[in-house]
């Protein structure tokens, strides 16, 4: 790993209004407030960017100073190896761990897929988000992107049979996936699930809270499930054998590109398949899952798509064809 001996690191939050609101079961907000870091040799700048995400205890200040700790570490020469364990699997080491990518991406002069063992990308089908609201609110939001191949519903418990019903009919030619959040229970969970399967809905990501999924073991799953809040990185599939049928892998969970191609690999040795996901965020957050993502199942990356507007040199989607990232925006 080509790094020099002493790196300079700078970070800061930055705040981008959201196009409307974006809801899920656990609430709505109106801006994607980020963390970015930067590495610099004094030649080249390395950027990375993460979400902290309140579920895991996170929060933008918090996880300032987490990035920030590192200073002195890397002032003394730490690399993308040593951070591994410097930091736990977090948005902060996400933000720095990709921020490593680009750095020594420039300093080689490669691209950061080459850096990683990778093939050249190819452009890739992402999901688009439809927020959680009345079953009647979400038809009109399904109706307007029912030319999208791929849509991805969030539910919210009650009255989700509506909704997915409601949507269906707005957009009866999308492949449909519904995302509850951990919104379900045991009590409703195989209504909902056949609910799901009567409207063509072809996977449910996350239906019970992580700490309540034991139920998913005990029933015959006529949806196939994907595990978002309930896995991390590693360490936590080997727990989901038997509840889950996909993992979603998300950066800010595992704690940047290096786990999450490592995590990719394992999870599809056990027989998982492989959803690559986001949280809202600029095209500085997409560019390494754009990476993770390629021989993914499912790809939902839309966070650029659902913001006011997106930073300079943003990913070029192609309605939902999302195409490589220019090195001009990280790797």
């Amino acid at each position: 790993m080509a790094v020099p001996t002493s790196l300079a690191l700078t970070a800061h939050i930055e705040r981008w209004p959201i196009a409307g609101a974006f809801t899920i079961s656990r609430g709505a907000k109106t801006e994607a407030v980020v963390v970015v870091a930067e590495l610099s040799d004094g030649v080249h700048i390395g950027r990375g960017e993460c979400v902290p995400y309140p579920r895991y205890g996170e929060t933008p200040d918090r996880t300032l100073t987490a990035v920030r700790s590192m200073r002195e570490p890397l002032r003394r020469g730490m690399d993308r190896a040593a951070l591994q364990t410097a930091l736990s699997a977090s948005a902060a080491r996400n933000a720095l761990d990709c921020a490593f990518f680009d750095l020594e991406a420039k300093q080689q002069g490669v691209r950061a897929w080459t850096l990683a063992g990778q093939p050249p990308p190819v452009p890739l089908t992402t999901a688009f988000t439809i927020s959680l609201g009345t079953p009647e609110m979400m038809a009109q939001e399904a109706a307007k992107a029912a030319q999208r191949p791929l849509l991805k519903i969030k539910l919210g418990g009650e009255g989700d049979e509506h909704r997915i019903a409601a949507v269906r009919r707005a957009a009866p030619q999308s492949v449909l996936i519904v995302d509850a959040n951990e919104a379900w229970s045991a009590a409703n969970l195989e209504r909902n699930l056949a609910s799901c399967a009567a409207h063509g809905v072809t996977m449910v990501e996350q239906p019970l809270p992580a700490a309540e999924d034991a139920a998913l073991s005990t029933l015959t799953r006529p949806v196939p499930v994907c595990a978002d809040e309930s896995v991390h990185d590693r360490a936590s599939l080997a727990a989901l054998r038997g509840k889950y049928d996909a993992v979603n892998i998300k950066l800010d969970k595992t704690g940047g590109l290096t786990e999450a191609l490592a995590m990719r690999a394992q999870a599809k040795a056990l027989g998982f398949g492989i959803m690559v996901g986001c949280m809202v965020a600029t095209s500085l957050a997409m560019a390494p899952a754009f990476l993770v993502a390629q021989p993914g199942d499912i790809v939902d990356l839309d966070g650029p798509l659902l913001l006011a507007r997106d930073r300079d040199h943003g990913l070029h989607y192609e309605s939902s064809l999302l195409h490589r990232p220019d090195p001009a925006l990280w790797g």
